[in-house]
């Protein structure tokens, strides 16, 4: 089931309250509530609602809102609820799914039995996983950009597109643009916006401590952050000339901003997935125990997300991986993610071990992502999902900002904060070993003549872990 994604939990789209998306059912129609990125619905009068194709509700959706025919490739419709989101084929039939939703649940989440008695889902008129990032920048109409302005906010405000504070306050500032207009000084004021701060930077930006402790943690802070910070960056936000004289038409250009900003995220656009993984054993008893995480998957690759810190602890293009899953009936149910590393300086194989009901999910994902961009233009492969290095000879993609190379930015990878096993083949036999890089562990991996995935020969003096 390609663009299946699992949410498990995961802030997002789904953290509404609980919505159907069939309203009323006849003997022969039915009225189907269809849920836009801002919490809108469009209401379907259909005929023959179980025969329904996902692609014949899509094309419903269009002509009520008047979309072109971008839209057809630019969004899909998904079914979503706090438990589970998938994303819809054309083929699918979305009220068979509905009806099949509880053995869905069992199958892919770890949700207790009382939680998928009482689980139902809205059918939600969402950005397509599969739609490049290329051809958003190519979308003029006002509508189609505001839908995906709408999206990308809400995946900003639920942290679930992680960013640096700085960015956060870009974005946020361009929100107070949309709803505000242009800037005006003392308007909104700082305390104005100090009540609805989280309408335009994430919660945990937006949280304040109470007492000692929380003062002293304040000391340190940067300048600036919070409403002043928005306010700062409101007041930079840039006017395009001759663009106020029509207000709804000169928000297309702010809504684009959003996006371009957005395009900076390695992981917009991708499915997000819940799993856990261990913890580094610390202390003298070497205790571990697992995080969660969240798995974010979309064409540039793989990125692994602490969901409590809100940063990215692992991005992998696709050139740089292997993966494989295995399935309760093997074992666990678990995403196994091989990588370059070094342990010392010393060129390592790491394997991540990330434990999820949704591993055969994201395994299936991974593979079609890789066939798309092994059929999308040469150029298309060498966009970075992990940081701003490119393939020698290549010019990086025009989205691609120095942003991303700040030193401890919430985008880049924390390879020290994994527990990883580190190994190497010697002859027939798999070592764990303070180590030395050797082959692939796994089979599956991305088959380019310009990947960087590439082995080493063990040497013969391997120390054994």
């Amino acid at each position: 089931m390609d663009g299946t994604e699992g949410n498990g939990g995961q802030p997002g789209p789904a953290d509404r309250s609980h919505r159907s998306s069939v309203s009323s059912v006849g003997a022969r129609a039915a009225d189907v509530l269809v849920y836009l990125a801002d919490d809108t619905m469009v209401p379907l009068a259909v005929e023959n609602l179980p025969s329904l194709t996902a692609h014949e509700l899509h094309q419903a959706v269009r002509e009520v809102l008047q979309l072109p025919d971008v839209a057809l490739d630019a969004f899909a419709l998904w079914l979503v609820s706090p438990l589970l989101e998938v994303q819809l084929k054309p083929k699918h039939q979305p009220y068979k799914l509905g009806r099949q939703w509880q053995e869905l649940l069992l199958r892919f989440t770890d949700a207790p039995d009382d939680d998928v008695a009482m689980d139902e889902p809205s059918l939600q008129f969402r950005r397509n996983v599969f739609f490049p990032k290329r051809r958003e920048l190519q979308i003029h109409d006002k509508e189609v950009l505001r839908l995906l302005y709408e999206e990308a906010k809400g995946n900003v405000l639920a942290a679930r597109y992680p960013c640096d504070v700085e960015d956060c306050e870009a974005l946020g500032a361009l929100v107070c643009r949309v709803q505000f207009g242009p800037y005006q000084p003392g308007q909104p004021t700082a305390c104005a916006l100090r009540e609805k701060l989280d309408s335009f930077l994430p919660a945990h930006l937006c949280k304040r401590g109470h007492g000692l402790f929380a003062a002293l943690r304040g000391r340190g802070t940067k300048a600036g952050t919070g409403e002043q910070g928005l306010l700062n960056a409101y007041r930079r936000v840039k006017e395009v000339a001759g663009s106020e004289s029509e207000h709804e038409a000169s928000l297309s250009p702010h809504y684009r901003a959003y996006l371009l900003k957005c395009h900076e995220l390695p992981f917009y656009g991708s499915a997000f997935f819940h799993g856990e993984i261990d913890k580094p054993a610390q202390g003298f008893l070497h205790r571990g125990g697992q995080k969660p995480v969240s798995v974010a998957i979309g064409l540039e690759g793989v990125h692994v997300i602490d969901s409590r810190e809100k940063h990215v602890l692992l991005g992998l293009r696709f050139q740089e991986l292997s993966w494989d899953h295995t399935s309760p009936e093997e074992e666990e149910s678990v995403l196994w993610l091989e990588f370059d590393g070094d342990n010392e300086g010393t060129p390592v194989n790491k394997l991540l071990k990330i434990y999820s009901k949704q591993a055969e999910l994201m395994s299936s994902l991974i593979e079609y992502c890789i066939e798309l961009s092994q059929a999308a233009e040469p150029a298309t492969p060498q966009e970075s999902a992990a940081g701003p290095a490119s393939a020698p000879g290549s010019s990086p993609p025009p989205t691609q900002h120095p942003q991303l190379r700040r030193q401890g930015s919430v985008v880049c990878s924390r390879i020290q904060h994994l527990s990883t096993i580190d190994y190497v083949e010697e002859g027939e036999q798999i070592k764990r070993v303070k180590p030395k890089r050797s082959t692939s562990f796994f089979s599956r991996q991305l088959s380019l003549g310009q990947g960087t995935y590439a082995v080493v020969q063990p040497t013969e003096s391997l120390e054994q872990g």
